[in-house]
């Protein structure tokens, strides 16, 4: 037809990262300086049926963050992206498909301490898009005195595990026997097809010293 059309965009691969369903992309070899990016969606309950994502219409970066954008958590979905400048536009470059509920990727929670005199509570937050809030997120907390991960890796005690905590929960220690150092981490869980979880968070240590 002899029209001239933008280079498409490359690599374009629907990946989840940190409880996100993120489009990336790279701009086609080639691309104008000015170029912006289209996404739309189809999910696989209503194929042919390709969804406008508002936020990410005519822009200048290369990825789309779709969670919130999604109608269903639980069926699969692919999306496409287009290159535009001016008058002109690439073809749409599609992704694989995937589905929130089996293939999100989980962020290790944030760990809050609060120390009492006798008791410690732990809360943790999950860095979660608002979209997903309701969905039943967990957590295992690790609880072990600082210097001992090699004894204990070896001898598997004095670690004590708090396991299946819901997100919201606090959970209390008593530490009125606990004399030193002692060091928290925790990882998110989700059970999907099968049970996953995150990466354990940085372990948030402190001193518990008691009046005698």
């Amino acid at each position: 037809s002899g029209r001239v059309q933008l280079p498409p965009p490359q690599n374009v691969t629907l990946l989840s990262k940190d409880f996100a369903m993120i489009l990336t992309w790279a701009p086609g070899e080639g691309s104008p300086p000015d170029v912006t990016y289209t996404v739309r969606y189809e999910s696989q309950d209503r194929m042919d049926k390709w969804i406008k994502v508002p936020h990410c219409k005519n822009i200048p970066r290369t990825f789309c963050n779709l969670t919130c954008a999604l109608s269903n958590f639980y069926v699969k979905f692919r999306a496409r992206v287009k290159a535009v400048s001016g008058p002109l536009q690439s073809p749409w470059v599609t992704s694989q498909f995937k589905d929130y509920y089996s293939d999100v990727e989980l962020a290790p929670p944030v760990l809050h301490l609060n120390v009492r005199e006798n008791f410690i509570h732990v809360n943790a937050s999950f860095p979660l898009p608002t979209c997903v809030e309701n969905l039943t997120w967990k957590y295992d907390l690790n609880l072990w005195e600082a210097g001992s991960e090699d004894k204990v890796r070896k001898s598997g005690s004095s670690w004590k595990k708090y396991e299946g905590n819901f997100r919201k929960d606090t959970v209390t220690i008593n530490t009125t026997a606990l004399r030193g150092n002692y060091c928290f981490s925790a990882r998110a869980l989700y059970e999907s097809i099968d049970l996953k979880h995150s990466e354990f968070s940085q372990p948030v240590c402190v001193p518990l010293i008691h009046k005698g």
